[in-house]
């Protein structure tokens, strides 16, 4: 017998219980609202959907975790468009932060 638990979960930690709803009202608030609410709430709805056949609350942490990602990543890349650089050999934002669920 071990002393570590069997299943250990995917992520490192859960988000606040009111973070998908500051989540969604800074996604309101940016100036790509237009394109990041109608995203996240279809990231949102999917993941609700899976959580309810697996009976687990990882999706909905997982959409979560990988919005405050882009978020947060939102103005290094506004910086690095407004720099001119060329992004000819691009790195997909989904291949570095993960697939969405």
């Amino acid at each position: 017998m071990t002393a570590q638990p069997e299943h250990t979960p995917a992520a490192p930690y859960a988000p606040a219980p009111g973070a998908a709803a500051e989540l969604l009202a800074r996604l309101r608030a940016d100036r790509r609202a237009e394109q990041w609410v109608p995203a996240f709430e279809r990231d949102w709805a999917k993941a609700l959907e899976d959580a309810r056949h697996a009976f687990s609350l990882t999706p909905l942490h997982e959409v979560v975790r990988t919005w405050q990602l882009r978020v947060a990543a939102a103005p290094d890349v506004d910086a690095f468009m407004d720099s001119g650089q060329d992004d000819s050999d691009f790195v997909d934002l989904d291949d570095v932060l993960g697939g969405r669920p």
